[in-house]
């Protein structure tokens, strides 16, 4: 055995070694940052704790067919929101959902603009990490592009967690009070649930033959979609499978951050706070606007409007007694429009001369 590599080097080289620590640190992870409170602890937790780990120099990682069902699972957990109650909503607030369009280009161009110009970041890049929301589909593009990940992840985190301390503290100081957080919606059944995989994972080969980006994430979002849209079928992704879902999305997350430099992690952290200003301010004029026009409560619009996770936004309209269904109808909306708005900036080349990498 001389020269050979010791036994326990050996174990802890192999891949589902490697495997079975990623997924423990970032169960650790979940368990500590749900504990301190944290906004979003199963996708923030993971990430946090599995990319400190990484930037140590420690080789952990998940399996790129594991990954391919986790982005699938994501895809199908968005398409569930996409019910007929966001048509009917459409119908009933249409200006509502026109502001909110034209706003959501209006800060994604900004805050684009901002890190090409301000920071110097490449195109693809300051495309998936200006984009006003839709952090796990966003974050999938990104694993599939040559935009940096690091920057994306740290940019789009910072957004988050701002936008959660943030906004309820504005509501709140503008008179409304919490109230108890409602129960969760009806469990999509099994056999439901199986039949949508089965689809997704065919439509998935399909988008991989035609090449496209994030081909499980799309086609579990397109199939989940295409069935929840109709009515014919109801409920969300049992918990059971959704939280070890985004768990394991934040694991995935922290192992592809690695050779982060502390210098580039302010960065990205600066730029993620002075993106999350310009979204709530700008969003904060579209609530005021719209108030005016409409009379709906200011603080129901900031919360409709702002770009904050879904669950986080829906969350915090029922804690703040905001309207749940209208809060729910408008960010529903973001995601529908930042599924198609995302991949189109990426894939449309600059217009104008072109000056080079940094002009």
């Amino acid at each position: 055995m001389t020269g050979d590599t010791p036994l326990p080097n050996k174990i802890w080289q192999s891949e589902w070694a490697r495997n079975v620590l990623a997924l423990v640190i970032g169960v650790v992870g979940y368990l500590v940052a749900d504990a301190l409170h944290f906004p979003a602890p199963a996708l923030t937790g993971p990430a946090l704790f599995t990319s400190v780990v990484s930037l140590s120099g420690l080789k952990i990682e998940i399996h790129p067919r594991f990954c391919n069902i986790i982005f699938m699972l994501i895809g199908i957990a968005t398409g569930t929101s996409v019910t007929p109650d966001v048509l009917e909503a459409a119908r009933l607030w249409p200006e509502s959902f026109l502001l909110l369009s034209v706003g959501i280009v209006v800060i994604f161009l900004l805050c684009r603009y901002m890190l090409q110009r301000v920071w110097g970041l490449d195109r693809e890049t300051s495309t998936l990490a200006s984009t006003p929301g839709h952090m796990s589909y966003v974050l999938g593009l990104t694993m599939e592009s040559k935009a940096d990940l690091a920057t994306v992840s740290v940019v789009q985190s910072i957004r988050v967690l701002a936008l959660t301390l943030i906004v309820p503290l504005i509501i709140t100081l503008l008179g409304y009070e919490p109230v108890a957080l409602a129960s969760s919606g009806k469990q999509l059944p099994v056999l439901e649930l199986v039949v949508i995989l089965g689809l997704s994972f065919l439509c998935a080969l399909c988008f991989q033959r035609i090449r496209l980006a994030a081909a499980y994430l799309l086609a579990g979002m397109f199939v989940s979609t295409l069935i929840f849209i109709t009515g014919t079928v109801e409920g969300v992704m049992p918990q059971t499978i959704y939280l070890p879902t985004i768990v394991i999305m934040g694991t995935i997350i922290g192992t592809r951050i690695s050779g982060v430099s502390f210098k580039l992690f302010i960065s990205a952290a600066g730029s993620g706070l002075a993106l999350m200003m310009v979204a709530v301010l700008l969003s904060a004029l579209m609530a005021s606007f719209y108030a005016w026009w409409s009379g709906l409560p200011f603080g129901q619009l900031l919360i409709a409007f702002a770009p904050g996770g879904l669950e986080t936004m829906i969350a915090m309209s029922l804690l703040l007694d905001a309207d749940p269904a209208y809060v729910a109808a408008h960010h529903v909306w973001r995601l529908i429009i930042l599924t198609f708005l995302a991949p189109l900036m990426l894939a449309t080349p600059r217009l104008g001369k072109q000056k080079g990498p940094d002009g």
